[in-house]
């Protein structure tokens, strides 16, 4: 991470804004000690496509048994 301080920051911002905006982020400072981060914005996220998602979930196989069997089992053979 870059640092700057105020005054240079002012004078520059086009072009810090320009280093954030390809990945960076950038400390500014005031007199050595850290005041602000300038860092890019995160994008939205991308949609889930639901007819991929059952698809997905249709070639899984299914669950047999109870989900509390595993844990059963764990918790007894401690036990005895």
């Amino acid at each position: 991470m870059d640092t700057i301080e105020v005054a240079g920051a002012k004078a520059h911002l086009s072009e810090l804004v320009d280093r954030v905006e390809s990945g960076g982020s950038i400390e500014i400072t005031r007199c050595g000690r850290p005041v602000a981060r300038l860092m890019a914005v995160v994008g939205p996220r991308k949609r889930i496509d639901a007819e991929m998602l059952r698809a997905l979930t249709a070639t899984m196989p299914a669950e047999t048994g109870d989900a509390r069997d595993p844990e059963r089992s764990m918790r007894n053979a401690d036990r005895y």
